[in-house]
C-alpha cells in the first residue's frame, strides 16, 4: 500500500516537479480542477501586464505590427498542433468550442452534396449537442441524428455529412479511441469533426496519425489559457481548400485590409478566423503554452495516469463503505486525466472539500471531478485530498445547511 512518505519520494525524483514553480498555487489549497479551469501560469500574468501596460498603454494601435498583435492566432495556434498531432498551418487560434464546432460542422454539410445527416452520441457535453441543434434548425433540409453511446459505427451510412465526437468523456473521463471511428467515418465518405476540449494538453494526442478530418477544443482547460480563453479548430490539410468558413467575417478574407465589398475567402488555416482577435486573452494563453515546452506528451499521460491510479486506490482504501462508487475506467489508459465518482450527496460533500481547501468539481446529478493535471499537480496533493475526503465522509460534515445550498456555477 502506497505511503505518504512514498508520494514525497515520487515527486522528489519527477522530472516535471520543476515545472510546477511556474504556476500560482495558493498555499493551502489542493487544486484539483484543472480539467475545468487550468492554474495561472505565472508566465501568462507577467505577459498580460507588459500587454496592458507597455504594448496597449505606449505604443497603442502600433502593436498591431510592432508587437506581433496581428500573427497571434497563428502563433498560438502553432504552438497547439504540437500538442494535437498537427502540422502549425493546420491549426488556429479562434473564438470559443461552440462558435468553432458550428462552423466547422456547417462546412462539413456545405461541402458534401447529397449528405444531409449529422451524427452524434447521446450524453456528451451539452454545448456540442445544443450546437448540432442550433445548427438543423438554420437548416431544414439537415438531420440531427442522436445515437446511444456506442452506437455511431451501426449509424454509418451513405448520407451522414459528419460525426461529431468526444475525444474524452466530460463526465466519466473515458478516452475514445479515435483511429476506429476516424477510419469507419472515412469509409463511408463522411467527416470526422473531434472535440478535444477535455484531451489537449494531457493526453498525447495525434490527429493526423489517428485520421482525424476536423477538430475543436478549447484553452482554459489543461492549457491554462485562463477562464474564457480563446478556443481553436484544426482543419487537416487535405480538406482546407475544400471547405468554407460559414461565418465569414473581415479577419478570414484574403485582404481584410483592402476593404473591399465582397468576400474572397484567405487561403488555408486563416480563413478560419472571424472577427478581431482578443489580444488580451491570446496573449496570456500564448504565453501559457510555453509550460508545454520539451514536455513529452506521452510522458505527461503517463504522469497524469499514475496520479488516476494513486487517487483511485487511495479512495478506495481510506473512504471504503462511504458511497463513493467509481465513474472512471479503472485502467488508466482508458482515462483522461480526471477521476469521476458518483456519491448521492455529490455536491454538499464537494462543496465541503473547498471549504477545505480540496477543490475539485461537480456534474449533476451526482457526479464530483478530480483533474489530475500534470504540470502541477503532485502525488503528494493526491494523497493530502484524498485524507480530507475521508474525515469529510467519516464526519458527515457535508450535511451542514452551508454545503446544501446551490450556486450557478457548479
Amino acid at each position: 500500500m502506497t505511503t505518504r512518505q512514498d508520494c514525497l519520494d515520487r515527486d522528489a525524483a519527477d522530472p516535471l516537479g520543476a515545472v510546477r514553480e511556474g504556476f500560482c498555487l495558493p498555499e493551502g489549497v489542493i487544486y484539483l480542477d484543472g480539467n475545468s479551469l487550468g492554474a495561472l501560469p505565472v508566465a501568462a500574468a507577467d505577459a498580460v501586464s507588459d500587454a496592458v501596460g507597455r504594448q496597449w498603454g505606449e505604443d497603442l494601435i502600433a502593436s498591431w505590427n510592432k508587437h506581433g498583435w496581428i500573427g497571434l492566432p497563428q502563433k498560438v495556434g502553432g504552438k497547439i498542433a504540437r500538442l494535437i498531432g498537427a502540422e502549425p498551418s493546420e491549426v488556429v487560434a479562434a473564438d470559443s468550442v461552440s462558435v468553432n464546432l458550428f462552423k466547422l460542422a456547417a462546412a462539413a454539410v456545405g461541402a458534401q452534396s447529397g449528405r444531409r445527416v449529422v451524427l452524434t452520441e447521446g450524453g456528451d457535453f451539452p454545448t456540442d449537442l445544443y450546437i448540432l441543434q442550433g445548427l438543423v434548425g438554420m437548416m431544414p433540409e439537415v438531420e440531427l441524428r442522436v445515437v446511444a453511446p456506442g452506437g455511431i459505427e451501426a449509424a454509418l451510412d451513405d448520407r451522414v455529412a459528419v460525426v461529431l465526437l468526444s475525444h474524452v468523456h466530460y463526465r466519466s473521463g473515458a478516452v475514445r479511441d479515435m483511429a476506429g471511428p476516424s477510419a469507419a467515418i472515412r469509409a463511408v465518405g463522411a467527416l470526422s469533426l473531434w472535440d478535444l476540449s477535455h484531451s489537449a494538453g494531457v493526453l498525447d494526442v495525434d490527429l493526423n496519425r489517428d485520421g482525424a478530418d476536423l477538430a475543436a477544443g478549447c484553452g482554459y482547460k489543461y492549457l491554462n489559457g485562463g477562464p474564457g480563453a480563446p478556443a481553436y479548430l484544426f482543419v487537416a490539410q487535405r480538406h482546407q481548400a475544400a471547405l468554407r468558413n460559414p461565418l465569414s467575417g473581415w479577419m478570414g478574407h484574403a485582404r481584410p485590409f483592402d476593404f473591399v465589398d465582397d468576400y474572397a475567402p484567405a487561403a488555408g488555416i486563416d480563413r478560419w478566423l472571424c472577427g478581431t482577435p482578443p489580444i488580451l486573452s491570446l496573449t496570456a494563453l500564448n504565453a501559457a503554452l510555453d509550460a508545454f515546452d520539451g514536455v513529452d506528451m506521452a510522458a505527461m499521460r503517463a504522469r497524469a495516469g499514475a496520479l488516476g491510479d494513486l487517487f483511485i486506490e487511495r479512495v478506495e482504501a481510506r473512504c471504503a463503505g462511504q458511497g463513493l462508487a467509481l465513474a472512471s475506467p479503472r485502467r488508466a489508459a482508458a482515462r483522461g486525466g480526471q477521476v469521476s465518482f458518483n456519491h448521492p450527496q455529490g455536491w454538499a460533500v464537494m462543496q465541503n472539500l473547498i471549504a477545505r481547501g480540496v477543490i475539485g468539481d461537480f456534474r449533476s446529478p451526482d457526479v464530483i471531478r478530480f483533474g489530475f493535471a500534470p504540470l502541477y499537480v503532485r502525488h503528494v496533493d493526491v494523497w493530502d485530498a484524498v485524507e480530507v475526503l475521508g474525515e469529510i465522509l467519516d464526519s458527515v460534515s457535508w450535511r451542514e445547511e452551508r454545503f446544501q445550498r446551490r450556486a450557478a456555477v457548479t
